[in-house]
């Protein structure tokens, strides 16, 4: 047995020398300033209670049995030849370490004594009276409070030259307030620091960030410990001292470097004593911080310069806060569909505070330096329109630049466009199969690497050419959609315009419409749940988001859906067939009124409705893509043991971890803390033009939903409600303000849904809604599409409504003008 153990000994480990004595034992090793000393090890404490230890837990005073007790002869021989060694009748510190103490996720500091200015043979007297303090009533509440097992602690006792100090006082290495991780938090006052631990007296405070003291409280100090012949005493701080500060600024920044080293040495916040004598500071104490707020990181690609942002289009479909790896693989996906859209040097798309939002500077500068902003109506159709008076800050680049970098990069992009709509046909035809295999598959994988191997084997390539097929079809006939569209409307009016664009479900499903339609036939008892569950199940409001399960997981969901649309079959083949009269109708018309055009103008029209078709059915099987991509997450999670904490991994490091490289999982509870605090606040504005602070946004009572524009420009506060004619018709009604699908249930028949955005998952309300009026959304939009084949009026993008229009009110909606009036 060994009582005794150096200060700096590697073997002086928690269950050893208890939490204080090992953390004074790393930090003697690691060279910092610590006063010299000794342990006094549990095998000492043990070896002392052992003669009574059955008395103790039934003690009425079990400080009584410590007292009645002396030391083994062999142990006070090592105490006092390792007090001999640290010089001639030394004042020491005496002070308890329990091997509970400093625990992560709890604080035991205080519940022990320590005894200060102790000589010669009294150091043996304090030694027993810490070894009574493990028994004192308050540190067994605590223990009994915690579920810590009395039979599992033990006290060691730390013994270390005391600091005469005219100053000390306890440094925190992060804000404890805040949690601010950049800010190191100092409190100072006269004399030994028990007055400050003990709580006797206010001290200074000094803030030091960046290398520099950048606040400082001196407080008016009345007390102080000073030694004593005996111990110490609480003695009046001298008048000219009482409002004098303690530190001066290089103490405080030479101090803050020391917590520095101390919190790169644990890898954690640190709460530090520290002691003062004759300008020379020591540690006597450290500990993690317990209770400071989570640590976070900064998901802003809105810091990265001024530039337009829009949370439109494929926003809508990603509308909720993303996790590292969804965003990770978001990123994939983009720089497979979308990389002929990129200017390299700038982001084309954006994480801002962990949603998604897209570049517009980079498509107006690019359109600018091309002498084609004439062009832009056809983004407005796409992303939305721009509100009067806000000017879109540009990028610099030249046509030169353009043609050199991005040309010839499009020019590639157009030849694998060409080579795989060839190929669009058997893609779609065999996704479903394909991704169900692959499903399998991942499930039957047994080890990490193995799954890794399968990542890059088979998934990933799949993933890839999904994301390619979706490129052809955006890329097939963008051109064709918006002149059809602004023909008709110019020749037809609004009304017969939209209601002759319609039919695209005729010529084959409409993706779109695929889960309202699945449930219908499911209802009727043309298919069964577990069909339902393969056809449509990938499909769902938060769809690109891998770590939420798929409507094809969950039975509750598509009970839910069932209960809320009892009336689907009529509801839904009744709509469709009002609106296959009016697109009759408005075809006689045209006929009528241009019997020469009408065979080309049927030609455009089919071809509108074929690449409505082709975009819609890729973009779901590249959501069938990833529900395969959430299995692989999923599976990663299983085999590696760490469950849902692999969706705060990127990619890049999931797969390291699967070949054995956990290193990154020390960033998962940083993610977790960070995604949580993103996914607290409201959603974010539709527009945001340069740096935009989610949390300051979200604290102001006078926040916009619909633009943010940090250069403080006045962007004027519309009175109405207008947007984009989504689908023609006027109705009257309640306006139902719901913010996510998950609310569906408040919609009742014959209302007006009112909300943000509108994706895929949203369908099933559809049927029963009079009218659909959105925030963000365009003519090209999923709310647009969806609502012209059903004709159910409505009115998107329009950037404002759930600002102006509150749960309850009746409004008028008029699809045509796209307006949204309030009625008194």
């Amino acid at each position: 047995m060994k009582a005794v153990l150096p200060l700096d000994d590697v073997a002086a480990d928690l269950a050893t020398v208890g939490g204080k004595g090992a953390s004074l034992a790393r930090l003697s090793r690691a060279g910092l300033p610590v006063p010299a000393g000794f342990h006094i090890t549990t095998e000492a404490y043990r070896a002392f209670v052992s003669a009574f230890r059955d008395e103790l837990p039934h003690a009425q005073d079990p400080r009584a049995l410590f007292a009645a007790h002396d030391l083994p002869a062999g142990i006070a021989a090592e105490i006092r030849r390792a007090y001999g060694a640290l010089g001639d009748d030394v004042p020491v510190a005496v002070r308890s370490s329990a091997t509970a103490e400093d625990l992560p996720d709890m604080s035991f500091a205080g519940q022990q004594d320590t005894y200060l200015n102790i000589r010669g043979d009294a150091l043996l007297d304090a030694v027993r009276r810490c070894w009574a303090s493990l028994w004192n009533p308050r540190a067994i509440a605590y223990r009994d409070q915690n579920g810590v097992p009395h039979d599992d602690v033990a006290l060691a006792v730390v013994v270390q030259e005391l600091v005469d100090a005219d100053a000390a006082g306890i440094m925190f290495t992060a804000n404890p307030i805040s949690g601010a991780r950049d800010e190191t938090v100092v409190n100072a006052s006269w004399g030994l620091g028990e007055a400050v631990v003990g709580g006797q007296v206010t001290p200074d405070t000094i803030v030091v960030s960046g290398g520099a003291v950048t606040q400082e409280q001196v407080s008016d100090k009345t007390v102080m410990t000073v030694r004593t012949p005996g111990g110490t005493r609480e003695q009046p701080v001298p008048e000219e001292l009482r409002r004098a500060a303690v530190l001066d600024a290089a103490q405080a920044v030479e101090l803050a470097a020391i917590g520095a080293r101390i919190q790169s040495l644990y890898g954690t916040p640190m709460d530090v004593e520290w002691a003062r004598r004759d300008g020379k500071l020591a540690i006597v104490q450290a500990r993690p911080i317990t209770g400071i707020k989570p640590q976070v990181e900064e998901w802003n690609d809105s810091l990265k310069g001024e530039y337009l942002w829009t949370g439109g289009n494929l926003g809508e479909a990603i509308p909720d806060v993303m996790t590292p790896m969804t965003w990770s693989l978001v990123r994939l996906f983009i720089h497979e569909a979308m990389s002929a859209s990129a200017l390299p040097g700038f982001d084309m798309v954006g994480n801002i505070g962990g949603r998604f939002y897209m570049n517009l500077s980079v498509v107006h500068s690019i359109a600018g330096a091309l002498g084609m902003r004439g062009r832009l109506s056809a983004t407005e159709q796409v992303f939305g329109k721009l509100p009067p008076g806000l000017v879109v800050p540009m990028v610099p680049v030249s046509r030169w630049e353009i043609i050199k970098r991005v040309l010839p990069m499009a020019v590639g992009v157009r030849r694998r466009v060409r080579t795989n709509l060839k190929g669009m046909r058997a893609f779609l035809a065999t996704s479903q199969r394909r991704c169900e295999e692959l499903r399998a598959t991942i499930a039957a994988t047994g080890s990490g690497p193995e799954l890794a191997g399968l990542w890059d084997r088979e998934i990933r390539p799949h993933l890839v050419t999904s994301c390619r097929m979706l490129e052809a079809a955006g890329r097939q006939g963008g051109a064709t959609l918006v002149w059809t569209r602004d023909r008709l409307r110019r020749m037809m009016g609004e009304v017969d315009a939209e209601a002759m664009l319609t039919g695209v479900n005729t010529g084959g499903e409409l993706a779109s419409l695929g889960p309202v339609m699945g449930l219908s036939r499911l209802a009727r008892g043309e298919i069964t749940r577990d069909e339902f569950a393969r056809t449509y199940g990938h499909r769902g409001p938060h769809e690109f988001e891998v770590s939420i399960p798929r409507p094809g997981e969950d039975d509750a969901w598509i009970d839910a859906q069932l209960a809320g649309l009892r009336d689907l079959r009529a509801g839904t083949e009744a709509l469709l067939a009002r609106q296959r009269k009016a697109r009759e109708e408005a075809w006689a018309r045209f006929a009528r009124r241009y019997p020469r055009q009408e065979a080309r103008m049927r030609a455009r029209v089919r071809r509108w409705n074929a690449v409505v078709r082709d975009r819609e059915s890729t973009r779901s099987e590249n959501m069938r893509a990833f529900w395969v991509l959430r299995a692989f997450a999923v599976r990663a999670g299983e085999l590696s043991g760490r469950g849902d904490d692999v969706f705060f991994l990127y990619l890049d490091e999931l797969l390291a971890l699967l070949r054995g490289d956990p290193s990154a999982l020390e960033r998962v509870p940083v993610r977790r803390a960070t995604y949580e605090r993103y996914a607290a606040l409201p959603p974010y504005p539709a527009l945001i033009v340069g740096h935009f602070d989610p949390v300051r946004w979200a604290a102001d009572p006078d926040r916009r939903a619909d633009v943010y524009d940090a250069r403080g420009t006045a962007v004027p506060v519309s009175d109405t409600v207008k947007g984009f004619p989504g689908a023609p018709g006027i109705v009257e009604g309640v306006a139902r303000v719901i913010s996510g699908p998950e609310e569906g249930d408040r919609l009742k028949p014959g209302e007006i849904l009112v909300t943000t955005l509108t994706n895929v998952g949203w369908t099933p309300m559809f049927p029963r809604a009079a009218a659909v009026v959105t925030d963000m959304g365009a003519p090209l939009s999923h709310a647009s599409i969806v609502a012209r084949e059903l004709g159910i009026p409505a009115v998107v993008g329009t950037g404002n409504a759930t600002m102006r229009v509150r749960d309850g009110d009746r409004i008028r909606v008029d699809g045509e003008r796209g307006t949204v009036e309030l009625l008194a």
